[in-house]
């Protein structure tokens, strides 16, 4: 057990730093690039649901909005049933370079996964939802007033 909790961790540190070398690649702040992620995993999302995710204020995450919308990365748009809210969609051809070496680092995550038998990939899969759940859970509790 130690040894998957201590692959969860050198992985979550490898990821921190990759995406924070990524930020520097694309001359991003790290909020901005988490949220694209967040974009790109979720779908379009309304200003309050991106704030909430990247635990931001209401205002911050406005000036975040803006910054990429001004950068041609994001859009808004009208929400499909509520016209009170606007939604937050990643732009149909961001203006972004190309990272080839996401691109390889992406291949070789995929290739990893297919290397798996489907029993396994249902085994790491859940192991990895169950400690994204931890972590949402987590979040929640230190966010809550101390």
């Amino acid at each position: 057990m130690a040894d998957a909790v201590a692959a969860l961790h050198r992985f979550g540190t490898q990821r921190d730093r990759l995406r924070a070398a990524l930020a520097r690649r694309l001359r991003l702040p790290l909020n901005d690039l988490d949220a694209l992620e967040h974009l790109e995993l979720a779908g379009p999302l309304s200003q309050r649901d991106l704030a909430d995710r990247l635990l931001l204020t209401s205002g911050a995450v406005t000036l975040l909005v803006d910054r990429l919308a001004g950068a041609g990365l994001v859009e808004r748009r009208q929400h499909p049933t509520d016209r009170r809210v606007s939604l937050v969609a990643l732009a149909a051809d961001p203006a972004l370079p190309d990272v080839p070496e996401l691109d390889r680092y992406h291949a070789a995550v995929r290739a990893a996964a297919g290397a798996l038998s489907g029993p396994a990939r249902e085994a790491v899969s859940g192991f990895l939802d169950a400690a994204a759940r931890a972590a949402t859970e987590a979040t929640r509790e230190l966010r809550e007033p101390g």
